[in-house]
């Protein structure tokens, strides 16, 4: 926000504002901080910095002789040269898993996108991971909940209630799992090419590499102890592995029904830890594209992170809007595409998207995402709360009053009411 003097000399264009600028300038000021703390600005308090943002891009102003590094510009131009709309210098809301460096290991990998990489992302944590045919991720547990998408091939899950009974089930393409946190799991790839995985953490600061695993609790407890609670001999014990497996190869399970059928009365069929996404109808479905929107009223047992999948045609966008009761973080499956974060304060910042990307929009803040290449983008919004929400700036602006709208937007009544009446997650091109 500029000072009064700054006002002043922008409206006379003088060192020395007459007494009736001075008045139209201070009032100007005014109302102009007033509409800045709700998230507008005058295009009259803004004219001048528009103008100079606007001549930075003409001519040969934007040009660059220096070194460049060509293929990330080509992939994301908005962030080098952004839109003159554009302003301040808000925290990364970009970060991509293919920066990260791989966790390799006889059977898989894993790497991850955490609060390290996105600072802001307090709240939400995603690791991707693959595990060939037969390969398990080693049995264990941790602190926060894990949400799970399914991405390529099929893989067979479990988890151990505190009750005693255990959850088995298999999982292809598109589909998701939620194991709450302290509750013991595991992930074994299954026939073909194994499978490959995205999964999505109710804590900002969470590690892969900081989980419980089965190895590390039996070989960090004394062997008479071990003896007096299993009764395994230490000459058994000295068989047991004595680091972590985390990921490892291992064979091919046998039939789904022949695990159930051993668990018997133990088998968990109340609680489903597992959901058939790929074959949901669409929650929204509109010319510009689909959502599926999954929280705890249709998968009962993500209790703490809420998720929409969104396909958005080529030309097409999610509208205008903002989550207000929680910050989004998203991951990219397919496509290219660009968002607009718009924070208080009048700081915005657009990025380009792509597949393997991880978007992050604070708590609130506006945004859009609008599909910007020539094939579907589908991206995952993922929310740590129960039950997903979203606020659309269409529908608020159309449950105005006319006078009340007018006096906001500076525009004639038919112009307002020729956007969408109400909300549309979705426009087309």
């Amino acid at each position: 926000m500029k000072t009064i003097d700054e006002v002043e000399e922008q409206t006379t264009g003088e060192g020395v504002p007459s007494h009736e600028q001075k008045t139209l300038s201070r009032r100007m000021f005014v109302e102009a901080a007033a509409l800045a703390g709700a998230g507008l600005v005058t295009a009259t308090a803004m004219a001048q910095s528009r103008q100079e943002s606007q001549a930075g891009r003409q001519g040969d102003s934007p040009s660059d002789p220096g070194p460049e590094n060509t293929v990330l510009l080509r992939e994301n131009p908005s962030a080098n040269t952004p839109p003159f709309t554009d302003h301040g210098n808000p925290a990364p809301i970009w970060y991509s898993f293919d920066l990260t460096a791989k966790r390799m290991q006889g059977g898989g990998w894993t790497h991850q996108v955490t609060e390290r990489e996105l600072p802001q992302s307090k709240e939400i944590a995603g690791v991707n991971m693959r595990l060939t045919a037969g390969s398990f991720r080693e049995l264990h547990w941790h602190l926060a909940d894990e949400w799970a998408i399914m991405l390529s091939g099929k893989a067979r899950i479990s988890i151990m209630q505190p009750d005693g009974k255990m959850f088995i089930d298999d999982i292809g393409v598109g589909d998701l799992w939620y194991f709450p946190a302290g509750f013991p799991h595991s992930i074994q790839g299954l026939e073909g090419d194994g499978c490959e995985f995205l999964l999505v953490f109710n804590q900002g600061n969470f590690s892969e590499d900081d989980t419980f695993l089965l190895s590390e609790f039996l070989a960090h407890t004394p062997p008479e102890v071990v003896q007096k609670n299993m009764g395994w001999s230490r000459q058994e014990w000295d068989q047991l592995p004595p680091t972590e497996l985390y990921i490892f190869a291992s064979q091919l399970p046998g039939p789904l029904e022949d695990d159930r059928r051993f668990l018997g009365k133990y088998l968990e069929t109340n609680n489903k830890y597992t959901f058939k996404a790929s074959s949901m109808a669409p929650t929204t479905k509109t010319a510009g594209g689909e959502v599926r929107i999954i929280d705890s009223t249709n998968f009962l047992v993500a209790q703490n992170i809420a998720s929409a999948i969104v396909t958005i045609k080529p030309g097409g966008m999610r509208e205008m809007h903002w989550h207000p009761n929680v910050s989004e973080w998203q991951y990219w499956i397919k496509g290219k595409g660009r968002m607009t974060v718009v924070l208080t304060g009048g700081k915005a910042r657009t990025m380009d998207f792509n597949a393997n990307d991880v978007g992050y929009v604070p708590a609130m803040a506006g945004h859009y995402v609008e599909n910007t290449g020539t094939e579907d983008i589908v991206f995952l919004e993922m929310f740590k709360t129960s039950h997903y929400q979203d606020v659309s700036l269409n529908q608020w602006i159309a449950r105005m009053p006319d006078k009340m709208a007018q006096a906001h937007l500076k525009l004639p009544v038919s112009t307002i009411r020729r956007a969408p009446q109400d909300k549309e997650i979705l426009l087309p091109e």
